[in-house]
């Protein structure tokens, strides 16, 4: 179509944004009959069944975008049939006529809660939301545009996939977008990827799954083959729910699946996260102090604890000073703390663990899931926070205090996936100069078949190996047991503490005496030989600082045990603010050479 035809069209169309929409529609699940204005209050969203309606994308940006703010960009274009497919371009028409959208992505900057940003949204009601030459180009030039601005980016996604009528070319698209992804992240740039349903194909296969954070709607269908097509393929007919958002978020490729009713207030917290003035190189003594402003968030994203609510230690003192340390550790050497104890307290049940201290020493965190390859390890939980209102990634081996809770952690013991998580988690931090602190509570990495099968052994090596490297600072506290391999690899940091009844070790007792003296009843007598303990290792030279327990870390004792925490982090943050990126690596690195 010539572009002065479409020009006519589009102007005409953009009178009236969105055609009409029908008085009653009905749910494709239960069939109830809802009015538009019905859904349209209920965020199109069934209020009999919960049934989530594809949003076409202005309602989609209405629904995100603050309004008046949003500027569309490459509304026009003009039509292309690279195949010279036969009626292609009156199937082109017909999409337009139908939607008043030149394409099947709107593409433009706006603002979330004050929060520029550039937002695409695609429309399935567009040729099934199929990726051309079109689409392919908008989500080129808006991320270009985005680079050179230095702006985020937020694409929802829908998409049946590749555009059949231009073959080829349309492939060529998934190259070309993901290209302009890559450049955008390069220059240190954040990516939210929103998928909804269906995600599908070509898309999939690019810039849908290449979010820094990637969220999704509830039970959106997403994958690279459609179910049809893979149950032609395989001559089988799919499980329940696969393929689904939660479904993909288990196997490890979705960071959350959010109601629609609160991805405004995700997408704007994860904004804010990342354009935040205050960063640890301006950690001071005048701005240590602040507290992050951002409001509770929705419950279907953070992690549901009772004892995170608003329960910050409420006396925030001054870091220790060296007197105070040497105090410290003059008071736990008349202790004599007993091996034996010490691994006593280490593997008590009730004692406290990584969430209890991310509830209590952080605010606003949002749990992020999966490793991008394999799976979402319950055993290892991350995510981002504040600290003192400076973004921090927070990483924990978490064994869990319930029988069941304990049992869906898999007693802390970490396999593949989990140490990958907790890597892509790191390296996302790096990205955005986000300081790192780890909690390290494991008996050691899972030993079973599973885990050999998906590389136990090279993912913990993968760790060491990156972590080594990282440009920001990175602290690991060991609060519980800190057994083998499997602690190491959250464990290169800058520094390292040690809870005064936590043990650190080469592996178990039992293990150690199975390999010295091929009897694991001797598990008594291996742990004095062993230096597990906390004053022991000081004295080695392998932790740097002792958290006393003037009382065993419990439930009771949580807040007494964050203050001290507390005034150590901060302590360590300011003893980074004066150091480069490379001279924080560097440190590590020396740490270690010298051990």
């Amino acid at each position: 179509m010539p572009i002065n035809a479409f020009r006519k069209i589009f102007e005409k169309n953009t009178k009236n944004p969105e055609p009409p929409e029908v008085e009653k529609r009905p749910c494709k699940k239960c069939g109830a009959s809802l009015s538009a204005q019905e859904l349209k209050e209920n965020y199109y969203i069934c209020p009999q069944c919960g049934y989530y309606f594809r949003v076409p994308a202005r309602r989609r940006l209405d629904m995100i975008v603050d309004a008046g703010t949003y500027e569309e960009w490459d509304s026009e274009m003009e039509q292309v049939n690279p195949l010279d497919y036969p009626e292609y371009e009156e199937k082109l028409n017909e999409a337009q006529a139908k939607t008043s959208l030149n394409e099947a992505i709107v593409t433009g900057v706006g603002k979330i809660d004050g929060h520029a940003s550039v937002v695409m949204v695609c429309d399935c009601r567009f040729l099934m939301g199929s990726m051309g030459y079109n689409v392919g180009e908008k989500v080129a030039r808006a991320f270009e545009r985005a680079t050179e601005r230095r702006l985020p980016v937020i694409i929802y996604a829908a998409s049946g996939g590749a555009r059949m009528q231009e073959g080829i070319i349309s492939l060529m698209q998934m190259a070309k977008t993901s290209a302009a992804v890559k450049n955008h992240s390069d220059a240190g740039l954040l990516y939210i990827s929103v998928l909804t349903d269906p995600t599908t194909g070509g898309v999939t296969a690019s810039f849908a799954m290449l979010g820094d954070i990637i969220l999704s709607e509830p039970k959106a269908l997403i994958g690279f083959a459609g179910p049809r097509v893979i149950e032609q393929t395989i001559r089988q007919k799919l499980p329940e729910g696969f393929q689904r958002a939660e479904f993909q978020q288990k196997h490890g490729f979705v960071d959350c699946v959010v109601e629609r009713k609160d991805q405004k207030a995700i997408l704007s917290h994860l904004l804010a996260l990342h354009d935040s003035d205050q960063s640890w190189q301006t950690w001071s003594e005048e701005n240590n102090l602040h507290t992050s402003s951002t409001e509770s968030l929705p419950k279907t994203v953070m992690r549901q604890i009772e004892s995170w609510k608003d329960n910050t230690p409420k006396s925030r003192q001054a870091p220790f000073s060296g007197i105070m340390r040497q105090k410290t550790l003059n008071k736990i050497a008349k202790r004599h703390t007993d091996p034996l104890e010490a691994v006593h307290q280490a593997r008590k049940t009730g004692r406290l663990v990584a969430s209890d201290y991310i509830g209590i020493l952080f605010k606003d965190f949002i749990e992020l899931h999966g490793d991008r390859y394999f799976g979402d390890d319950a055993a290892i939980i991350g995510g981002i926070a504040t600290y003192c209102g400076v973004p921090v990634t927070v990483i924990g081996q978490d064994r869990g205090k319930t029988a069941e809770e304990t049992v869906a952690r898999n007693f802390g013991m970490a396999s593949p996936d989990g140490y990958r998580k907790s890597l892509r988690l790191m390296k996302q931090a790096e990205k955005f100069n986000r300081p790192i602190i780890c909690f390290v509570d494991t008996p050691g990495a899972y030993p079973g078949m599973e885990a050999e099968e998906q590389g136990q052994g090279e993912a913990i090596a993968r760790n060491l190996y990156e972590m080594s490297t990282l440009k920001v600072p990175v602290l690991s506290i060991i609060i519980g047991q800190g057994g083998s391999g499997g602690a190491l690899a959250l464990a290169v940091g800058n520094e390292v503490w040690m809870l005064e009844n936590a043990t650190y070790s080469i592996l178990s007792p039992e293990g150690f005496a199975s390999i010295i003296w091929k009897d694991a009843s001797r598990a008594d007598e291996a742990v004095k030989l062993m230096k597990v303990t906390a004053q022991e290792l000081y004295e080695l030279g392998v932790i740097e600082r002792i958290i006393c327990e003037d009382e065993p870390a419990e439930e009771e004792s949580l807040e007494e045990i964050a203050k001290i925490i507390d005034k150590h982090m901060r302590e360590f943050f300011h003893s980074c603010a004066d150091k480069t990126p490379e001279e924080i690596m560097q440190q590590r690195q020396k740490r270690f050479r010298e051990i």
